[in-house]
C-alpha cells in the first residue's frame, strides 16, 4: 500500500476493519468494494490462474499504454477497486490451512458460493467462527440458507424474472415492443451488494455491545422481493397486480417519456401545481381546468387521455426548448442521456464520480466513484483493483 493509500484509508470511516472476500462475480464483490472504498482493507481471494469469473467476461479490456490488451477485462474493474487481491486453492489442505490462518485477524468474511458449498473445506461459519467468534460472516446465495430453493442456483438475469421485476419492466404487451424485459444493470446483484454492506455495517455495531459475530443470510430473491417496494405494496394494499406500464408511474401521470419535435425527453410531475404550471408554459391552461385532469388521482384515471394531449404539445417544440422553459418554473424534467453523455456530464465530474487511478499494466484509469460525501472523514479511492495474485507475497 503507498503512503498515499495509507492516509486516505486511515481518515475513512471502516479504517481498522479487515475484510476476507471470497465472492465472486457481482454482488458479494459490490460489498467488498464498498467496504473498501470506506477505508477497510479488503482481501479477495480468488482461484489460482483462473481468478473471478468476471475477468474473463469481456471485451472490453484494458489496453497497456501501447495499446496493447490486457486481462484485466472492464465487467472486473467495475467491482474489485480497493481491493488487495491474492489466489488461494481452497480445495487444498494448504488453501484451506491459509483462510483459517487469515480468519483470525479478519472481522468480516463475505461469500457467495452454494448452501452448503465451503461446509466440505471447513470454511463454513460454524467452522471459522469457532476460530474467531468476532467474525461476522455473509453468505450471499440465490436463495438463502433455508427454504425448498436454498440449493437452486441464482443469477441476476433469473431472479428479476422470478422475482417480479421483468413483470413490471418493459412495454405494456398490446404495444410494439412488448413482452417481458429486464433492466440494462444487474440491479439485484447491486442491491444485494449493497444490503450486504448494510448488514455487515450493523452487525460490526452490533459486535460492540455483545463482543460477538454473527452469519448474514442475504439471498438475491429476498432482496429483489424488497426492492419491488411501491409496486409489492400496490398489490399487498390494492391486491391489483402490477403490470407493466413501459415508462410509464403506476401511481403518478404525468410521469413518464415523451417524444419531442426532435427526441424523447422524462416529464416527471409529481403534484398539482408542477402540473398547472406545465400546462401555463405549454399554453394549455385548460387541461389545468379541466375537472379530468386536475388532481393526480383523476389524472391516473385518465391517464390515456391527459397523456394523448400532453404528448400532443411536446412534439410541437424540441427538447431543449421544454428543458429550459420547464426547469425555469421548477416543473421536473430531463433529457435521456446516453453513457457516454452521463460520463462527460460537467455536473457528475464536479461532483468526482468519475475517479483516475493508477493500473500497474494500464497507466491511469477512470473509473465510476463512490456516491457517498462525507463531511470530515473522506472515503478510500485510491487503489485500483488488484491484479490476479498481486499480493500474494504481501
Amino acid at each position: 500500500m503507498t503512503t498515499e493509500e495509507k492516509t486516505a484509508a486511515a481518515q475513512a470511516p471502516l479504517s481498522g476493519y479487515r475484510v476476507l472476500d471470497l465472492s465472486r462475480i457481482l454482488a458479494g464483490p459490490w460489498a467488498g468494494q464498498g467496504l473498501a472504498d470506506l477505508g477497510a482493507e479488503v482481501i479477495k481471494v480468488e482461484r489460482p490462474d483462473v481468478g473471478d469469473d468476471t475477468r474473463h467476461w469481456g471485451p472490453p479490456y484494458l489496453t497497456t499504454p501501447e495499446g496493447e490488451a490486457t486481462k484485466e477485462s472492464a465487467y472486473y474493474l467495475c467491482a474489485n477497486r480497493g481491493k488487495h487481491g491474492i489466489t488461494v486453492d481452497i480445495t487444498s489442505q494448504e488453501g484451506q490451512e491459509t483462510i483459517r490462518n487469515l480468519v483470525k485477524d479478519c472481522d468480516v468474511l463475505i461469500e457467495n458460493y452454494k448452501v452448503g458449498g465451503l461446509k466440505k473445506y471447513g470454511l463454513d461459519y460454524s467452522s471459522l467462527q469457532a476460530i474467531n467468534p468476532k467474525l461476522v460472516y455473509c453468505s450471499i446465495t440465490g436463495f438463502g440458507q433455508t427454504g425448498p430453493y436454498r440449493h437452486r442456483a441464482g443469477y441476476d438475469f433469473m431472479i428479476q424474472g422470478m422475482g417480479g421485476l421483468m413483470s413490471i419492466t418493459g412495454e405494456k404487451d398490446d404495444l410494439p415492443g412488448g413482452g417481458p424485459q429486464k433492466v440494462g444493470v444487474a440491479v439485484t446483484d447491486i442491491f444485494t451488494g449493497l444490503y450486504a454492506t448494510i448488514a455487515i455495517q450493523g452487525a460490526l455495531l452490533e459486535r460492540q455491545r455483545s463482543g460477538l459475530g454473527q452469519h448474514i443470510d442475504l439471498a438475491l430473491f429476498d432482496v429483489q422481493a424488497a426492492v419491488l417496494a411501491n409496486q409489492a405494496s400496490n398489490y399487498l394494499i390494492g391486491k391489483q397486480v402490477p403490470k407493466r406500464l413501459g415508462n410509464a408511474h403506476p401511481n403518478i401521470v404525468p410521469y413518464q417519456a415523451f417524444a419531442t419535435q426532435d427526441g424523447h425527453m422524462i416529464l416527471a410531475i409529481g403534484n398539482d401545481r408542477q402540473f398547472q404550471a406545465f400546462c401555463e408554459v405549454a399554453g394549455a391552461t385548460e387541461l389545468a381546468n379541466d375537472q379530468r385532469f386536475a388532481t393526480n388521482p383523476q389524472r391516473v384515471a385518465h391517464r390515456e387521455e391527459v397523456c394523448k394531449r400532453i404528448s400532443a404539445l411536446l412534439q410541437s417544440n424540441t427538447t431543449a426548448f421544454w428543458l429550459e422553459a420547464l426547469e425555469q418554473v421548477s416543473v421536473p424534467c430531463s433529457p435521456i442521456n446516453t453513457i457516454d453523455q452521463v460520463l462527460e456530464d460537467p455536473h457528475l465530474r464536479e461532483r468526482g464520480m468519475v475517479i483516475k487511478q493508477q493500473h500497474p499494466l494500464a497507466g491511469e484509469i477512470e473509473l465510476v466513484g463512490n456516491p457517498i460525501n462525507f463531511s470530515r472523514t473522506p472515503l478510500s479511492l485510491s487503489k485500483a483493483p488488484p491484479l490476479l495474485g498481486e499480493d500474494n507475497h504481501q
